[in-house]
């Protein structure tokens, strides 16, 4: 079992304090959603776990394993075992998703033990298969001309491939339709397991009637405000966030403002 633990976290952008001491413990085997209203640091937390340098962590810690993840390069974080699914995924002109792929998966390999160019073939045509991704998208050009709803399997497509211990997937439900919300529900489910956690960042419900999360956190003025399992998150799709707001003395003016 791996551990990735965020202990008191503080994120500031431009001396703008987000994150004001966001506490979780991830393990593997385990799937964990974050909801809250916009502007909260959901987005934020993410960035400040793989280490976007836009987001200073003015102090607290996160670990993997006990390691110091605050210590690592960003490509450091990814070859640990830690794995992003953007929001919005960038378009890399002259690289082939396959090329891309197998490169990831061979920067987390020892010198020696790279994956086989058949080996490789089996696993991607297999996954792809899986996702209902046609054959030609493995040679077209990382994201470059996908749809929305491409670029999210693309990125199911990158966390099946590579096989980190955590993901954090930012709002891998935004802007699908329901075919592909269904598809790439369907991946990470396949992903659960005991070499594998996840921490899905949403707004709504209906990703969550898909994949059944062990854990859900509130997120309000940059903190974990509340915890539960998933009937936490069937209240909140029937009931919005002003319940917990009265119950923690929470102004709407409060609200923070979220960026990236």
């Amino acid at each position: 079992m791996s551990t990735l633990v965020i202990k008191d976290l503080h994120v500031s952008i431009e001396d703008k304090e987000i994150l004001k001491g966001v506490n979780l413990t991830l393990n593997t085997n385990e799937i964990h959603a974050i909801m809250g209203p916009n502007g909260t640091g959901k987005s934020t937390l993410a960035s400040a776990i793989m280490g976007h340098p836009k987001y200073v962590v003015t102090s607290g810690t996160i670990t993997l394993d006990g390691e110091d993840v605050l210590e690592m390069e960003v490509d450091e974080r990814a070859q640990a075992g830690l794995f992003l699914a953007m929001q919005y995924p960038s378009e890399i002109a002259g690289v082939t998703n396959a090329d891309f792929l197998r490169s990831a998966i061979n920067s987390r390999r020892e010198e020696g033990d790279e994956i086989s160019i058949m080996k490789f073939i089996r696993e991607l045509d297999k996954k792809m298969d899986f996702l209902e991704m046609p054959e030609e998208m493995s040679q077209r050009y990382l994201n470059e001309g996908f749809s929305g709803g491409e670029k999210k399997r693309n990125e199911i497509l990158q966390l099946m491939m590579i096989q980190p211990k955590f993901a954090v997937l930012d709002e891998i439900d935004s802007g699908l339709d329901i075919d592909a919300l269904k598809v790439v529900s369907k991946g990470i489910n396949e992903m659960r397991g005991e070499g594998f956690g996840c921490l899905m960042i949403t707004h709504y419900q209906r990703l969550l009637n898909y994949i059944t999360p062990d854990h859900v956190h509130v997120m309000m003025q940059g903190k974990v405000v509340k915890s539960g399992g998933s009937e936490l998150a069937q209240r909140l799709e029937a009931e919005g966030y002003d319940w917990i707001k009265k119950e923690l003395g929470i102004e709407d003016t409060d609200a923070i403002t979220e960026e990236a």
